[in-house]
């Protein structure tokens, strides 16, 4: 996988840990950071970065067990906080004091971690297809109120295991398989019909994810509750466990950089009824034993964030929610061109009038 021109790959070595990242801009020009999401890398960025005038600086870094990046154990007890304190000191060890902050899908809860922990350094907040503040499924209502004390039907445990397999195996293959990667990229991380020019890159990217307990997807702990697994301590997917990961109480913070989110009105991942949520599944029946709407019913994702959002603004805050039509997960992607013009606006409005 080559890097575009006008983009350069660089390494940095930061708490322990080989970081890969792409820069592209003047080290003097207006920095922005943009941080990729689960079972992806900054690949996913390019396009993006490209699109940028020429005077803004971005940086686009690898997360721990993705892309080109060493793969450090996660200590998910810590929730996000392994990937958004490395982010901390890429960009000290860069020289950016303050930046405009873009996350997607997991890298959206990264983002409001960072937030929370350094308010003072970050210019905007950009929310692209953002993980609910209350983590991903096992919880209910526009609060994120836990559906089982042990956060069970969340986690590692409710991974794929065929998909895990064929992820490992690093299986490129096109075929009516759902399970596999290229097909579950096709899918999920855009509405289906949409054709990416990049696939075969963005397949690959996808394939550089590292498998195992300390990785993807983690580990898990079985559980007496519906639907038989909690999410353990280690790995990826229970990072971003409700168990470990809550970041609601950005609406309490000092200081609120403006929030730009952006979603696709057909996301399949993040949604009200999210096919990748154990509770959704449930209620279709497609696992069996559902203990009904009262005790684990769909997790209400967008419902959440925005409800986070709004209290957002009734504490002093500022956001703005843009939908595009016809887009899944992946407005970046699938909307580039109009996604770079609302996120420019917003940057240029937020640093004019804020």
């Amino acid at each position: 996988m080559s890097t575009p021109e006008g983009i350069q790959s660089i390494y940095y070595s930061v708490r322990q840990t080989d970081y890969h990242m792409l820069t592209r801009g003047d080290y003097d020009a207006e920095p922005i950071v943009f941080v990729h999401g689960n079972t992806a890398s900054a690949v996913f960025w390019e396009d993006v970065m490209l699109a940028l005038p020429d005077d803004y600086r971005s940086i686009a870094p690898d997360l721990r067990c993705f892309g080109l990046t060493e793969p450090t154990p996660i200590d998910a007890t810590r929730g996000v906080r392994e990937w958004s304190d490395d982010l901390y000191e890429i960009t000290w060890s860069l020289g950016m004091r303050e930046f405009h902050l873009v996350g997607w899908s997991l890298g959206g809860g990264i983002a409001m971690q960072y937030v929370l922990d350094h308010p003072n350094t970050v210019t905007t907040l950009t929310l692209v297809a953002p993980v609910s503040p209350y983590g991903f499924s096992g919880t209910r209502g526009p609060d994120g109120i836990p559906c089982w004390p042990d956060y069970a039907g969340s986690g590692a445990g409710g991974v794929n295991k065929e998909f895990l397999k064929l992820m490992k195996e690093k299986v490129t293959d096109a075929g009516e398989n759902p399970a596999l990667p290229r097909n579950i990229l096709n899918a999920c991380f855009w509405k289906p019909g949409f054709q990416a020019e990049r696939e075969d890159e963005f397949l690959d990217a996808m394939l550089q994810t590292a498998i195992g307990e300390d990785a993807y997807p983690g580990d898990s702990e079985p559980s007496p509750n519906w639907p038989g697994y909690a999410p353990g301590n280690r790995g990826v997917l229970n990072a971003f466990s409700p168990k470990h990961f809550r970041v609601d109480s950005i609406v309490d913070l000092d200081v609120k950089p403006p929030i730009l989110w952006v979603r696709g009105a057909d996301d399949q991942l993040i949604s009200d009824a999210s096919p990748w949520d154990i509770g959704y599944l449930g209620k279709l029946g497609f696992v069996p034993g559902w203990p009904g709407d009262s005790t684990f019913p769909p997790q209400p994702m967008i419902s959440q964030t925005r409800a986070v959002l709004d209290r957002y603004v009734k504490n002093g805050g500022f956001y703005r929610e843009v939908v595009f039509h016809e887009c899944g997960h992946s407005p970046h992607v699938e909307k580039r061109n109009a996604f770079v013009q609302e996120l420019i606006e917003h940057i240029r409005w937020a640093t004019t009038y804020m």
